[in-house]
């Protein structure tokens, strides 16, 4: 089936899954395939639970009238997605980086959705499925699309950027991340810079870039339209750290007459992210007084920057994901808290290939700079490496030394990569 005939199903039926667990009555069920599992196995179990239709590759699992047989399920779901893309005329801002895209990707969206009608990739859908399945989830009324994109390896986003044809991105940063797949920090940033080089062949492509970050400036060069943001002053928007005590505020000097801004995140590391936010919304006209508000209302969720308060103890629950970048400016924004209980809970930083050792090391002497009430290090290659702090296994064995402490007025760091859960720790 071609995908026009393929849209057409799609337009009575405008519900896509690749889960039978989350299948709703009328869904298209897409039979993906992983190295565990084939999708097609379960169209039939699908049909019976309500799907329209099943999308299929294997004709062994052919239903008559149910099912849609493809030459491959993941390439029509993705040319399905990019052909409904192609109905829309309204802005798709493309975000990616090694820290922060989705926290950015929130306060965008938060922004946004102040004045118009916004739909966004939701969680961490950010890859070649979710990034489809986000797409498809946008009806008719959009008036503003925003679209996290991550990537691992080289080609990924370039992949992405022929799928949701984005003409507005921005890049957050370039760090070390995922550097067993993308090789070095040069890799990464030839991997994130796919999305200003598709930027770069279009006639009103514009990108948003934080101007303190000279790679950025470079990577940027030949896009046609290019919004600066940052701390210096030859930026369209210019702001500081107002206040990091815990919670960040943020004063704008230049490009906004609203000049504070509150927010409800951890860290000056954030500062970027709400600059982003704050450029974008006064570029598509939402006005000052709704950016403000916007980004005051929004508070972080999913163990992304969150302040809890447990007991006497203050807990920064910031375990979504880390890498060396990340992990260093947490630790050094945590080390600047005036409390004298400072508690690191930190887990260990994955898909680091052979780097691991030596940046897991350089995490340990960079904590070996600041006083601490006590250091617990989880898995991983923390294991691996002579050091005098507490060690555990994984974060349930961690959670069991935490709740024997009964810490009491401590002010608390919590993270690390996902595979780590260090979240577990405080459940």
């Amino acid at each position: 089936m071609n995908i026009e005939a393929l849209y057409k199903i799609y337009k009575q039926y405008p519900s896509v899954q690749t889960d039978t667990r989350r299948l709703k009555a009328s869904d298209i069920f897409f039979a993906l395939k992983g190295n565990n599992f084939n999708g097609n196995q379960f169209a039939k179990q699908a049909i019976e639970q309500g799907a329209s239709y099943a999308v299929i590759d294997e004709k062994e699992y052919e239903i008559a009238e149910k099912t849609i047989l493809v030459d491959n399920v993941l390439d029509s779901l993705q040319q399905l997605a990019k052909y409904h893309r192609q109905q829309f005329n309204c802005p798709f801002i493309a975000i990616t980086g090694s820290n922060g895209k989705t926290t950015t990707k929130e306060l965008i969206h938060a922004v946004l959705s102040a004045s118009y009608k916004t739909y966004t990739t939701e969680g961490n859908l950010n890859n070649h499925i979710g990034i489809p399945l986000t797409i498809l989830k946008i009806e008719g009324d959009a008036e503003m699309v925003v679209i996290e994109m991550g990537a691992n390896h080289l080609g990924e986003i370039a992949s992405y950027c022929t799928i949701a044809l984005p003409d507005h991105g921005l890049i957050t940063n370039c760090g070390k991340a995922h550097l067993e797949g993308f090789g070095s920090e040069e890799g990464v940033r030839k991997a994130k810079g796919e999305l200003f080089d598709h930027l770069r062949t279009l006639t009103h492509g514009i990108a948003f870039v934080n101007w303190d970050y000279d790679y950025l400036q470079l990577m940027s060069k030949g896009i046609s339209g290019i919004i600066k943001y940052g701390t210096t002053g030859n930026a369209h928007l210019v702001g500081k750290v107002f206040k990091n005590d815990p919670l960040l505020e943020v004063e704008i000097i230049q490009g906004l007459d609203e000049k504070n801004i509150k927010t409800n995140l951890v860290g000056e590391y954030n500062l970027p992210n709400v600059l982003a936010a704050v450029t974008i919304g006064k570029y598509f006209n939402v006005s000052e007084k709704k950016i403000v508000a916007a980004i005051d209302n929004y508070s972080p969720s999913n163990s992304r920057s969150q302040l809890i308060q447990k007991g006497s103890n203050k807990i920064i629950l910031d375990a979504y994901n880390a890498n060396p970048s990340s992990m260093k400016l947490a630790i050094e924004n945590f080390a600047k808290n005036p409390a004298t209980d400072k508690v690191l809970m930190l887990g260990a930083m994955a898909e680091l290939g052979k780097e691991s050792i030596i940046e897991h090391k350089a995490i340990i002497g960079l904590i070996k700079k600041f006083q601490w009430k006590s250091v617990a290090l989880v898995g991983g290659d923390f294991l691996n490496i002579d050091h005098p702090y507490i060690k555990f296994e994984n974060s349930g064995a961690a959670k069991k030394w935490y709740d024997e402490q009964q810490f009491q007025n401590a002010y608390i760091l919590i993270k690390g990569s996902r595979s780590m859960q260090m979240e577990k720790v405080i459940e």
